[in-house]
């Protein structure tokens, strides 16, 4: 028998991460003596260090199709960051110990930027000790921002939520505008990048239908130019449907809503942009307004999945098993577009190099000459990740039959060890 295999999740989840650990598992399975057991973390990297770790080769495969539509994580994911390998060399060692009590010859890190960070740290350090330790980053994050990779899966998925209920709301605002409110503000998730709040604009197929003003973090607030674009929308159509990200900043660089707090990795914490916008516009324009923040809710509605998405989750985890098979390191797969129409992708391999502690941004010919919206490229550039359906059972009870199930931890094999 080879090896065995650890795999974990890590960051923000999605609708479709399960799905491409179903791939790692089920990938590894089809490989047989090639490849031990497919071992889990919970909880990410923590669970590495915690030695909390799952035997995936007892799981059914009825439990392991069943992941391919269930949301969340089922094994767990994390916001923890390793220090640097001269900063607190116990904790790699602690990691290579459990690496070597499992005969872990494969680590898995699906994740997004920090996890691609994470995933390079540790190959290199398998590198200085000659530890035989394959280190591969598999993508997600519903950000988008990922280099070298033309998109990331997950994004897809939340993509078409967002499009859609955009669309949908923007009826309901329409139909209640001459008499109640007139502004109606969707906050969708997006630091630095604002991807999620582009795809908002694939609801729209002209300027007088929502979302009539897209903000992004590309684009520097300017509050009057803003207020205008707002009066101006509601003298034409007589109502305004805005998608902001929460990641806008102010002509000065501060994001407009900063909750103050911090994660693991340095990031602030951001949320009520939309109420922020909404006061601005009260007080500027004496316009009603209603807002909502998305939040969760946009990464876990498997309900809406996109199939492009799905497809593209599985492919990148069964790649990432080939590339550990050929004795690759410090890389991840990622996704290459062929052709916009028809459509075509495949999967190649990047060094993790050159994807960590990087962000893809819009790009400018992707963003309306006066900052509001999308252009043709975009929605070219889009359209093709929101495409296909890939709805989850349901029960007569009318919801989907999501997986719940209780895993159990394999009995420690080191001494206990508290991650900080």
């Amino acid at each position: 028998m080879g090896r065995n295999f650890l795999y974990a999740q890590s960051g923000g989840v999605t609708a479709v991460i399960n799905a491409t650990a179903a791939a790692v598992i089920e990938a590894a399975r089809e490989r047989g003596g090639q490849v031990g057991k497919v071992l889990a973390a919970r909880d990410g990297i923590v669970g590495v260090l915690e030695e909390h770790l799952v035997d995936t080769s007892k799981l059914k495969k009825s439990v392991i199709a069943a992941m391919n539509h269930t949301p969340g994580g089922l094994f767990g994911s994390c916001r923890f960051k390793l220090d640097d390998p001269e900063d607190n060399p116990r904790q790699y060692e602690r990691l290579f110990e459990v690496f070597r009590a499992h005969d872990i010859g494969s680590f898995f890190y699906n994740g997004g930027n920090d996890s691609a960070d994470t995933a390079l740290k540790l190959a290199r350090v398998a590198r200085k000790l000659d530890f035989p330790l394959q280190c591969i980053a598999i993508p997600k994050t519903i950000d988008n921002d990922l280099v070298m990779t033309d998109n990331c899966p997950g994004f897809g998925s939340v993509a078409k939520y967002v499009a859609v209920s955009t669309l949908e709301a923007g009826l309901d605002v329409r139909s209640m505008a001459r008499t109640s409110t007139k502004v109606f503000i969707l906050e969708v998730m997006g630091r630095h990048a604002g991807w999620i709040a582009a795809a908002s604009g694939l609801a729209a197929s002209d300027r007088n239908q929502p979302p009539h003003l897209i903000l992004m973090p590309e684009v520097t607030f300017d509050e009057a130019a803003f207020c205008q674009a707002v009066d101006h929308s509601v003298k034409r159509n007589g109502y305004c449907v805005v998608v902001v990200s929460e990641g806008v900043r102010d002509q000065q660089g501060r994001f407009l809503a900063e909750a103050g707090d911090a994660d693991a990795f340095g990031h602030r914490q951001l949320g009520g942009v939309a109420p922020a916008i909404a006061g601005l516009i009260g007080e500027r324009l004496a316009l009603k307004c209603h807002w909502a923040v998305s939040d969760y809710l946009q990464r876990s509605a498997r309900h809406i999945a996109s199939k492009t998405d799905l497809e593209q989750a599985r492919a990148v985890g069964k790649a990432a098993v080939e590339l550990a098979i050929r004795g690759e390191s410090g890389v991840m797969p990622v996704i290459r577009r062929l052709s916009d129409q028809p459509y075509q992708w495949t999967i190649d391999s990047a060094p993790l190099a050159r994807i960590a502690n990087r962000e893809k941004k819009v790009p400018k010919r992707f963003i309306r000459s006066d900052g509001f919206g999308i252009t043709s490229s975009a929605r070219a550039y889009l359209a093709p990740l929101i495409r296909g359906e890939a709805f989850p059972p349901h029960g007569r009870d009318g919801l989907p039959r999501y997986l719940s199930i209780e895993l159990a931890s394999m009995k420690r094999k080191l001494p206990g060890y508290e991650a900080r």
